[in-house]
């Protein structure tokens, strides 16, 4: 890597070669933080994230899943602050398409507007770019969908994926294993095996955190423990 001899003072230069080193300072700290899951079936999708809770930490509180409208949730990995804001952004959004239109705002309406937020930190200086990356995750009209949005601003739609620390080998298995035909809890059970493949604790669930939204109901639901202690048995099915 060139020396940046200046250029990363400011999020609107381009290096000589080209390159925006604040965003991608920012995309290096997404990919520092813990993993997150999206994974779509024809039964609803799921999202799933690595979250170790300290000792004396309330554990049936998630700080990396949002709920973003009924049927729309957020999955986030790098800097949770960052996520924070813009989730809050995305719920006003949401609420103020369903008092305009009286209808649920689609999923992929949700990801442009949060890439677009994202994109406005790399247009002035005095700001940085956001420092994470979202997997927004729902049912709408279309049906199911997740998109990805990273500190760039760029939005991209897929079947399943993963975002954080390890990603690359995470998603190669996701590539290996996912079937758009599988149920809801083979796709959950999926989403385990994924974060097991990178994490310290191999087995048990006490590390991951998990939300639904079943196509049926189209509702976000948090996963329970017990409920995750069931689709753990089915991870081992899925092969490195």
């Amino acid at each position: 890597m060139m020396a940046s001899r200046g250029y990363d003072m400011t999020p609107t230069m381009y290096s000589p070669d080209g390159r925006i080193y604040q965003v991608e300072y920012a995309i290096e700290t997404v990919k520092r933080g813990t993993l997150a899951i999206g994974i779509s079936s024809k039964e609803g999708v799921i999202m799933a994230v690595e979250e170790k809770s300290r000792t004396l930490q309330s554990s049936n509180i998630t700080q990396k899943i949002f709920q973003v409208d009924y049927h729309i949730g957020v999955a986030a990995a790098g800097y949770i602050p960052d996520a924070r804001v813009q989730v809050d952004g995305a719920r006003f959004f949401s609420q103020g398409n369903r008092m305009t239109y009286d209808e649920s705002v689609e999923v992929a309406t949700v990801a442009k507007h949060l890439a677009d937020q994202a994109h406005q930190f790399t247009q002035y200086g005095g700001v940085r770019p956001n420092g994470v990356s979202m997997i927004i995750a729902g049912i709408d009209q279309k049906g199911e969908s997740i998109y990805v949005t990273d500190p760039s601003g760029t939005y991209v739609q897929f079947s399943a994926i993963a975002i954080g620390a390890g990603s690359d080998e995470v998603n190669a298995f996701l590539e290996k294993n996912y079937d758009e035909t599988m149920s809801l809890e083979d796709a959950a059970s999926l989403a385990i095996a994924s974060i097991n493949l990178k994490s310290e604790a191999k087995e048990g669930v006490k590390h991951i955190k998990m939300a639904k939204i079943t196509s049926e109901a189209k509702v976000f639901e948090k996963v329970s423990e017990s409920d995750l202690q069931n689709y753990s048995q089915n991870a081992s099915k899925f092969s490195p």
